[in-house]
């Protein structure tokens, strides 16, 4: 039977809509499948281990590991190399040129400063003591190191590698992140509370006290939504204007957190917790967790990558928990010799 041009264009139009139904429910799904472990890339050595970070146009990870920052292919899982000869490596920042990184090592109250081409030192620079959280600024190209025990800042030119300001905080410093608009954040863990420092005149600007927050030490930023996810010992993530200090909203998630990360391009946050979770949270949709992925006891610390959608977790093994009496560094026991290892968390 022939079909009229008025049944032919009915047709073909449900037949569009059908199709482009069809196309969004399966892309809808794709976008939901759930996070999960998809690779584990053994590092080995002994030693504590602290903050990542990844290098996104070299394909590389920096994992700070006690006395060395392990350097891994992240599109192989290898270690390409280490920096050494630091004594208790806390994290690492990126200059935006590819040319340098910046570690804070801790117990040598310094910045270590080397070539990201030949992994090779190049100079320290000297800060307050036990320097942690570290963060490079795109605008102002200076370095800031948050000194964990002498509740100050240090910034550094990068052009000269010299010392240009210390700012006195009013609390102890944790996780900073840098707007590149014009300011800085931290978290300062001993009076509940968010930083905010201008980068032009390197001065505080804002002490923003979290009513809903104890102990915050991992920070992240949403950019363009200008909101800040500080993630906090009681077991929250406290949501914060980036512009007025007011607190959004509070979201449950793991035990021990101590990282957390924003993706962009996906509007989530995840939230690495010591516990054994990794917190997953929709920021586009009311600040819901969209899962709890099951994660090794101690894998508190994350990177993220925002082209492969994956997320990196320093993680080690532990042995079993001290005898009454015993002290220990690690609540669940010692750190099981040659197990460093950095887990991959992605979609399959």
């Amino acid at each position: 039977m022939l079909f009229s041009s008025k049944r032919r264009m009915f047709c073909s139009t449900v037949f569009l809509a059908t199709a482009m139904i069809c196309v969004f429910a399966g892309s809808l799904a794709f976008s939901q499948t759930p996070y999960q472990v998809v690779d584990h890339w053994k590092i080995g050595g002994n030693g504590s281990y602290d903050y990542l970070v990844n290098d996104p146009t070299a394909h590389l990870l920096y994992v700070t590991h006690h006395t060395r920052v392990e350097i891994v292919d992240t599109i192989t899982g290898k270690a390409v190399g280490a920096i050494t000869d630091l004594k208790n490596a806390h994290g690492v920042a990126l200059d935006t040129d590819g040319k340098f990184g910046y570690i804070s090592d801790g117990l040598s109250n310094d910045v270590l400063v080397f070539d990201r081409h030949t992994f090779k030192t190049v100079t320290t620079v000297a800060t307050g003591t036990n320097p942690d959280g570290i963060v490079f600024d795109p605008l102002t190209k200076t370095v800031w190191a948050f000194n964990g025990k002498t509740n100050n800042a240090t910034v550094i030119d990068t052009a000269t590698n010299k010392v240009v300001a210390t700012i006195a905080l009013p609390g102890k410093p944790e996780f900073p992140v840098s707007d590149g608009k014009g300011s800085v954040y931290d978290n300062l863990e001993s009076i509940n509370s968010i930083v905010r420092l201008d980068v032009n005149t390197k001065k505080v600007t804002a002490t923003w006290k979290l009513a809903n927050c104890e102990a915050p030490t991992g920070l992240a930023l949403d950019g363009k939504g200008r909101r800040l996810f500080a993630v906090c010992d009681n077991d929250k993530m406290d949501i914060v204007d980036a512009d007025t200090g007011k607190e959004i909203g509070t979201v449950a998630i793991g035990d021990s957190p101590d990282a957390v990360r924003f993706s962009a391009t996906r509007h989530l946050a995840f939230s690495s917790n010591g516990s054994g979770t990794l917190t997953i949270i929709d920021a586009a949709n009311g600040y819901k967790v969209i899962e709890n992925l099951p994660t090794p006891k101690g894998s508190a610390t994350l990177a993220y990558d925002e082209a492969t959608d994956r997320v990196f977790l320093a993680m080690a093994k532990y042995g079993p928990p001290p005898a009454p009496g015993k002290k220990s560094h690690h609540p669940g026991g010692e750190i099981v010799p040659d197990s460093f290892a950095v887990l991959v968390v992605g979609r399959k």
